[in-house]
């Protein structure tokens, strides 16, 4: 069975709680990302998904891409170990309702997985042959 490890994003987006939704998205859809890590040294604070984008424009239009990421993201998000399998995490993450999940080795943030990872490692393993 593949774990998280194997097929999650080592390339780590991260913002700072400070910087604003407007900062956060432009580099977000730069990296092509979904989500970015809200960190503080190395030290994971939060995570900022695209979902959160939506909420912070749906209940303050005016206003949500000025506010700071601190506002909308998930503070001390659920982590996974590298060596947790794809259908574990997918359980974990159908349960959860969320799309995203940092995955940590000890304290220390080592990548990222998302949903659409586990599903193309899912349905990759459905075409290989038995």
């Amino acid at each position: 069975m593949t774990t998280v490890g194997e097929i999650m994003s080592a390339d780590l987006i991260s913002v700072g709680r400070a910087d604003s939704v407007t900062t956060a998205a432009g580099i977000m859809a730069a990296a092509g990302v979904g989500s970015a890590l809200i960190m503080q040294d190395d030290r994971l604070l939060g995570i900022f998904t695209e979902r959160d984008i939506l909420t912070s424009l749906r209940r303050e239009p005016q206003t949500a891409l000025d506010h700071p990421v601190a506002d909308w993201m998930t503070p001390d998000p659920i982590t996974v170990s590298s060596d947790l399998s794809v259908l574990d995490a997918l359980g974990l993450m159908l349960r959860g309702g969320f799309r995203h999940l940092p995955v940590v080795s000890g304290e220390k943030v080592v990548g990222v997985v998302s949903l659409r990872d586990l599903a193309k490692d899912l349905a990759q393993g459905l075409e290989r042959p038995s």
